[in-house]
């Protein structure tokens, strides 16, 4: 009897952490970190033994899809992980940068408690730098390649294909004998929106009996990509021509490396004339190299660059500030200039140091491009917060503040029920990764749309495939 269960990404956006066994294995699929009003839930028990884990599946390399990897390892895992080459890449970045965090905060709350007399109420990290070390050191990642069939066990395989999501993103698709019979359960991952900016479009799979899909937008359509791009151009052009900077908070991942592309090509045509551009996000700098690395993911255009310059992503006005003295001097720019900084959320990151300096001038601009959970400052902003206290200093908002959503690196609705109806077999659709009430708008598109059966996945419960 094959077995799943959830712990994590029910009902909620992140923590994405799925367990499947089938034939006396065990198989998870991503473990990731809750984040935003989640985020105490990354220290309950995972729910399940981990040195009992066989094999750790991995969609994708965002922090809610492997956050808690080192947290699994060091509390037993020992088998193998199976992703693809740049998502393991991408993992690498993405673990030391959040271990950085971690420990750095850490570090702050020590300070204080001590001078309260209180450090041993402290909760120490999630993991430690040397537990990121051993997960790329002491565990196999077996590098998986799209469109290939491997076998896990003599009755277990699997596929992994592009979910067109960022870089190295999958849906997995598992296809395994049971009592003489085949069967198939599919992990969507995060799918993606197939905008044409830095990835080759989401691939379709041709056939599944059972879908695990994320529904992160699962109750909405985005604007079409050229009209985002429309917009994003005219908030950016506006705000220079009244002699402002414009202040965008991006993830380091796909966001970034989009936005590049776009500043590029209005460089290029000259929109840009005289304007400095500022990556201020190591991390982001390094995803932007990992991207250069990996073209054969990436679309003719962006590989047509890559041929022609050596560099995707690259221009003349493009300066990335990797120290943080080169952060700290942008602080001498005044206007004609135009900001990419971490974190996408605006909890932390250089972006605070910029909202700090700026965001209370009305000759400047925010323009967010990615999804603000609840309990951020980015959402707090983008809800028509008047205040916003940043480093313990109430700071006013004046800034014109734009909210341009068509970027999502997320499919929506009507892409992800034209996707699950190309699939020969559908019969079951199990519900993951979304805001509960967003859950509920999906399932009934669902039903409305195809003939199957649709279930929220609840914690820790078990579903019988």
């Amino acid at each position: 009897m094959a077995i799943l269960r959830s712990y994590g990404a029910t009902q909620e956006v992140t923590g994405s952490c799925h367990l499947f066994e089938v034939n006396d294995l065990k198989i998870l699929v991503d473990c990731g970190m809750f984040q935003g009003v989640e985020e105490p839930l990354n220290e309950r028990a995972f729910g399940f033994e981990p040195k009992e884990i066989d094999a750790l599946f991995v969609t994708h390399a965002h922090l809610d899809h492997v956050g808690r990897i080192p947290k699994l390892v060091r509390e037993g895992f020992c088998g193998k992980i199976y992703a693809t080459a740049a998502t393991k890449d991408l993992a690498y970045i993405v673990l030391l940068d959040s271990v950085k965090i971690m420990n750095e905060d850490f570090a702050t709350r020590y300070k204080k408690a001590a001078r309260r007399d209180d450090v041993k109420s402290l909760k120490k990290p999630l993991y430690e730098p040397l537990d990121v070390q051993n997960t790329f050191s002491l565990i196999e990642w077996v590098d998986v390649e799209y469109e290939n069939t491997y076998e896990l066990s003599e009755d277990i395989s699997f596929i992994f294909r592009d979910a067109g999501h960022i870089l190295g993103a999958a849906f997995i698709e598992f296809i395994y004998q049971e009592q003489k019979s085949r069967h198939s359960l599919l992990f969507s991952g995060d799918i993606g929106n197939s905008n044409g900016l830095v990835l080759l479009e989401l691939a379709q799979a041709s056939s599944a009996q059972t879908l695990v899909i994320e529904s992160t937008y699962g109750d909405r359509e985005h604007r079409a990509i050229k009209e985002t791009i429309k917009e994003f151009k005219e908030a950016v052009l506006t705000t220079l021509e009244q002699g402002g900077v414009v202040m965008i908070p991006s993830f380091a991942i796909e966001r970034t490396q989009e936005l590049l592309c776009i500043l590029k090509n209005m460089y290029n045509s000259g929109e840009l004339e005289g304007v400095k551009i500022y990556l201020d996000s190591p991390m982001a700098s390094k995803a932007t190299d990992v991207y250069n690395s990996h073209i054969e993911h990436l679309n003719s255009k962006c590989q047509d660059h890559y041929f022609a310059d050596g560099d995707v992503f690259a221009f003349d006005a493009l300066n990335y500030s990797l120290t943080p003295e080169e952060s700290k001097a942008i602080n001498n720019i005044e206007s004609n200039a135009i900001i990419v900084a971490g974190s996408g959320m605006c909890n932390g990151g250089r972006i605070t140091h910029h909202f700090k300096r700026r965001i209370w001038n009305p000759k400047n601009s925010v323009i967010f491009v990615g999804y603000q959970a609840e309990e951020t400052i980015g959402r707090e902003i983008v809800d028509g917060a008047e205040w916003i206290n940043l480093f313990g200093e109430d700071i006013i908002v004046k800034a014109k503040i734009y909210t341009i959503n068509g970027f999502s690196a997320h499919a929506d609705r009507a892409t992800m029920i034209e996707w699950m109806s190309g699939m020969q077999g559908l019969r079951r659709v199990c519900i993951v990764h979304g805001e509960k009430e967003v859950q509920e708008h999906f399932a009934s598109s669902i039903r409305d749309a195809l003939d199957v059966t649709v279930e929220i996945v609840k914690y820790d419960t078990e579903i019988v495939l």
